[in-house]
């Protein structure tokens, strides 16, 4: 950074500094999987991009729900320790496998739509994609299973639902049901993947994983939809090349940004409701108190302008989400539910 009194000027240290701002915010884009990014040639690098590590956050943070949730979480080592390797199942890997997988069978959309991604630039070759989904594939199931056995889980609970979350994955992104040609039912499976998956595993690490919790996570997963409408805001060119039905390409990109917004707000609204039905009502007004940030954040970008902003939203309003989940797996951890 320059000094205040340089007498370069200001137009010529813009013009110096911004393509190095950019190449390294690309880079930056890059590793992480988003859009925008630059081309990258280290192959571990490409590997981690496949993986769309920013993608890892909200199932880790559904773990963390799940334990809260649980009643039974304990600050000790131990189970500190097991709940981190729960997050690294949910996360790097069966989330990285989902990732990957998507990438490999939406090769065609995305040379359309993102023609930087590692497949259609060719900078990563086909069995190489393979190989990776399968050694994702079968860590995550490990863990689970490694899981169960800390447990003391007499039915694989947690190994039940990596598969069976890991078969969601592969329907959604793979013909010939490819789930994501459905933009209500492909974004509904996202969106209970994102939150309802990852909080039974918390739950059934630490506690009971009872129908109630199932339902109700359920249900929050309508929220977990609208988010997973974001991701479909700058696929919308190849999408409709292609035919698939996303929301943004069936009711175009106004209506489908209200629906998303709506889900988002109206499901959240509905879970302090149910919060207040249970007697819990601080936590049913710090969720609340949550909703109406995330709503002027909304209006502020994504409304505007979601093929544009759809990342600043991202990184604005959905801390908010993230944490008005957190509240309510401590809420029904502290009812018992």
């Amino acid at each position: 950074m320059a000094d205040s009194d340089s007498s370069t000027p200001a137009s010529e240290l813009t013009t110096e500094a911004t393509p190095a701002a950019e190449e390294k915010g690309s880079a930056a884009r890059q590793l992480l999987g988003m859009k925008g990014a630059a081309g990258e040639t280290n192959i571990w690098k490409i590997h981690l991009q496949l993986m769309k590590p920013i993608t890892w956050v909200p199932l880790i943070w559904g773990v963390v729900c799940g334990a809260a949730s649980s009643g039974h979480f304990v600050w000790k080592p131990e189970y500190v320790a097991i709940s981190l390797l729960c997050m690294v199942m949910s996360g790097p890997c069966l989330t990285g496998y989902t990732q990957t997988i998507n990438d490999y069978y939406d090769r065609e959309i995305d040379a359309i739509n993102e023609p930087y991604r590692p497949i259609p630039s060719g900078a990563i070759p086909l069995p190489r994609v393979i190989v990776q989904i399968w050694v994702l594939l079968i860590a995550g199931v490990a863990i689970a299973y490694t899981l169960d056995k800390w447990a003391g889980h007499t039915f694989p609970t947690i190994t039940v639902l990596a598969i069976g979350g890991s078969f969601i994955s592969y329907i959604y992104s793979a013909p010939p049901l490819k789930l994501k040609q459905n933009g209500w039912l492909g974004n509904y499976a996202l969106g209970a993947s994102y939150i309802a998956l990852p909080w039974w595993a918390g739950q059934a690490l630490f506690g009971d994983l009872s129908l109630k919790v199932i339902i109700l996570t359920l249900v929050y997963s309508l929220a977990g939809l609208g988010i997973a409408i974001v991701n479909d805001f700058k696929s919308v060119e190849g999408d409709a090349q292609l035919g698939l039905q996303s929301l943004p390409v069936m009711f175009g990109i106004t209506t489908a940004a209200w629906i998303c917004v709506s889900m988002i707000d109206v499901f959240q609204l509905g879970m302090a409701a149910y919060l207040m039905s249970i007697h819990e009502n601080i936590y049913a007004v710090i969720l609340i108190l949550l909703v109406i940030p995330q709503i002027t954040f909304q209006d502020m970008y994504f409304l505007r302008d979601p093929l544009k902003n759809d990342v600043k939203y991202q990184a604005s309003a959905q801390p908010f989400l993230v944490l008005g989940m957190l509240v309510t797996g401590l809420a029904l951890g502290h009812a018992g539910v």
